[in-house]
């Protein structure tokens, strides 16, 4: 049968993708669907064809789920990074903990791990502690909002359940400033405009560091912009200039344009300073969570040398450092780990030391010198681990490594090859990183056999 953009299809959500979009399965065709949950029974209409896939969107809810939840507020802003907002919480829950034992099962073999239920928010709104929201125009009006799912399109928003109030405070302030003085957005394809995004930074005492990023280094009328925003708790204001044409957020060049250096934040008792471009979990809560299971996992005891790969800016070796001998962090940007030397100096912690490279490199030069570890945390980007880390720790052998994963993926595929040289899992605890989106990270306890 021959499908063609525009075609109509009716059928059932059966599933999610990683990115949120529903799966719908007519004939042999898989849709992705924007804007389908499992259960709905929908009408689709057919927007872009791929060579195994189509790509569709909801004309008509013909059956809502008996999960689809009736919200008691307003979203005023893309469903983009909030795909499952309308699904009930309890079942995206369940749906992660699911996604985590298929790719076990599916991509590493695995069938008998114990995966525990996915561990929630008790109020999963509001949790982002850094956002970048991109900034356009439409018919001359000015927009600030997020990306619509599988689209480049800025839905315009004044307010984030994402966010905490003060960020949304800060949009209405720029975007004030931006009509007032006739402040442009940023036009990549002609090159003229001023504003390309708005980094918000919040800390846990609800103090802002405010990120202007800008396509050249104009930036006219600032101090009114600055007079507004510190009426607020903005404590830093940098301005960040991005001139390239591609879709990084932040370029390399900051300036500071107003107050502290570094915003400072808490995980647990522990004092993070972060500069503009510092990596730090963007759920501090969770990371909480996350990171207690880790150590948990570790089983960790006074003598323990640990080596923490892909460690961003410390934050997991300065948690551990305390219960053991030393810690090891490798990271391969340089200001993340001069960030980790500053935070270990301000929390007090002198048995951490921190190397700026490729884990694939460092791990095994610091094996050839000898500094032999028994315990490792793996702490990856979604592409998960290099094979040279992997054959690394199967000639070490460890007694035992935790993986904390933010791609179940990837990390079922690196779990695969421990598995097969040496290794055991003995327990994967998925924790809800990021509320109402399809992402799911998990901790996983593995054990020398």
């Amino acid at each position: 049968m021959e499908i063609k953009v525009g075609d109509q299809f009716t059928g059932e959500i059966i599933d999610f993708t990683h990115e949120g979009n529903g799966i719908l399965k007519v004939n042999n065709l898989t849709i992705f669907v924007n804007g389908g949950l499992i259960g709905d029974k929908v009408v689709v209409k057919i927007d872009e064809i791929k060579r195994n896939f189509a790509i569709g969107s909801v004309v008509d809810i013909l059956e809502p789920s008996i999960d689809r939840v009736k919200l008691d507020f307003e979203v005023r802003e893309a469903r983009g990074g909030i795909p499952l907002i309308e699904y009930k919480y309890s079942k995206q829950l369940e749906w992660k903990k699911e996604k985590v034992k298929k790719d076990l099962f599916k991509i590493a073999g695995l069938t008998d791990v114990v995966v525990k239920d996915t561990i929630g928010m008790e109020n999963p709104f509001r949790y982002r502690n850094h956002v970048q929201i991109p900034v356009g125009e439409r018919n001359g009006k000015t927009l600030i909002g997020f990306y619509e799912l599988n689209t480049n399109d800025i839905v315009d928003m004044d307010s984030s359940i994402l966010q905490p109030e003060i960020g949304d405070k800060i949009i209405k302030i720029i975007r004030t400033w931006m009509d007032k003085y006739k402040i442009k957005a940023y036009d990549r394809k002609i090159k003229k405009g001023i504003i390309r995004h708005i980094g918000i930074r919040i800390n846990r005492d609800n103090e802002a560091m405010v990120i202007l990023v800008t396509g050249n280094d104009k930036l006219p009328r600032v101090n009114e912009l600055i007079e507004e925003l510190t009426k607020e708790k903005v404590i830093s204001i940098y301005q960040n200039i991005n001139i390239a044409n591609f879709s990084a957020t932040y370029g390399k060049v900051y300036k500071k344009l107003y107050g502290e250096d570094k915003l400072l934040d808490y995980i647990g008792d522990y004092k993070f300073y972060l500069s503009p471009k510092s990596f730090f979990q963007v759920n501090r809560i969770q990371t909480e969570v996350l990171y207690n299971k880790a150590m948990e996992y570790l089983d960790l005891k006074k003598d323990d040398i640990v080596y923490d790969l892909y460690c961003g800016i410390g934050t997991i070796s300065l948690y551990m450092a305390p219960y053991v001998k030393k810690v090891y962090g490798v990271e391969i940007i340089e200001e993340a780990v001069e960030d980790a030397k500053y935070n270990a100096v301000v929390n007090d912690i002198h048995n951490a030391d921190f190397i700026v490279g490729k884990s694939e490199v460092v791990l095994p030069k610091l094996v050839k010198e000898g500094i032999e570890s028994n315990k490792v945390v793996l702490d990856p980007p979604r592409k998960g681990c290099e094979r040279a880390v992997l054959e690394t720790l199967a000639k070490m052998l460890p007694e035992r490594i935790v993986y904390v994963s933010c791609n179940p993926s990837t990390m079922a595929r690196d779990v695969k090859y421990l598995v097969e040289n040496g290794y055991k899992v003995v327990k994967v605890q998925p924790v809800d990183m990021f509320p109402h989106s399809a992402h799911v990270e998990c901790v996983v306890e593995i054990q020398k056999v």
